[in-house]
């Protein structure tokens, strides 16, 4: 009797869900270069910087301006763009080149062994619950070289207003915050941007929504700057805001719309749900 030839294991399925795939060229610019002036130091002393695009959508454009703005801060960074859609993966094949590739994948980030000096999680956990954030970020982290970053958040469609966590191996760091500022009539317009650990913990109550408050009194405040243009009034209130809340930048970020606080500042408040 002939014996049957044994089976190949399977291969396991990618972790995570299809999201909606929306994606516009130049969408994460404001993260992207975050990214780079603030973890480009630690992209060059990498003996392998590997970046990591999760979840780049229907498109490939994030991932090729990823590696891009990386490399004027790391000539040697590559970007691996990671999609659980097998269709676009296969359509963003044809924009390969060297330092640049695609492959089919979710929140395992299949890399073979390598650890990412950087995962790029934007707009990806929007659909998730916020019991299930947690898990998804200790996995990322996981994955993680021992001075990689996660950065998790969520940005509008055209990138004017973006909001992300940044997480090394030991859970989260900061909560950025960015903006157009010429768009901007308050900072709490930016509220619709928190990631998913922070969207439902706007209430009263809540380190972000008191975080919040504090910062439109402080543009009210600094309404006077308004006649020197809006980035002298945000730099102007955000300066204000530096004296209660610990901020984990300065000026030379502010200067770019963005203002970066100590996570531990706005994390939920354990034991509540909103």
């Amino acid at each position: 009797m002939a014996q049957s030839s044994p089976r190949r294991p399977a291969a396991a399925r990618p972790v995570g869900a299809v999201t909606r795939g929306t994606t516009n060229p130049n969408r994460l610019r404001r993260m992207d270069r975050w990214i780079a002036a603030v973890h480009g130091p630690a992209l060059r002393r990498s003996a392998d910087p590997v970046a990591v695009d999760l979840g780049y959508g229907a498109a490939p454009w994030t991932a090729v301006e990823l590696l891009q703005r990386l490399r004027t801060a790391a000539p040697a960074a590559e970007v691996v763009g990671i999609e659980i859609e097998p269709a676009r993966v296969a359509a963003a094949k044809p924009y390969e080149r060297p330092g640049l590739t695609f492959r089919h994948g979710g929140f395992e980030v299949p890399l073979e062994g390598r650890g990412p000096s950087l995962i790029r999680a934007a707009n990806v956990l929007r659909q998730y619950d916020e019991e299930q954030v947690a898990a998804v970020w200790e996995r990322l982290c996981a994955r993680l070289a021992p001075d990689g970053l996660l950065v998790e958040g969520t940005c509008d469609e055209i990138g004017r207003r973006h909001v992300w966590v940044a997480l090394g191996p030991g859970g989260p760091r900061t909560v950025t915050f960015a903006t157009r500022l010429g768009s901007l009539r308050q900072p709490s317009d930016l509220a619709e941007r928190l990631p998913k650990a922070l969207i439902h913990r706007n209430v009263p109550g809540e380190p972000v929504h008191a975080f919040l408050r504090d910062f439109d009194r402080a543009w009210a405040a600094a309404a006077p700057y308004a006649s020197l243009g809006a980035r002298q009034r945000w730099i102007a209130a955000v300066r204000s805001l530096s004296a209660d809340w610990p901020l984990a930048d300065d000026v030379r970020r502010w200067r770019q719309g963005e203002i970066t606080v100590n996570w531990a500042a706005l994390a939920p408040l354990p034991g509540t749900r909103t």
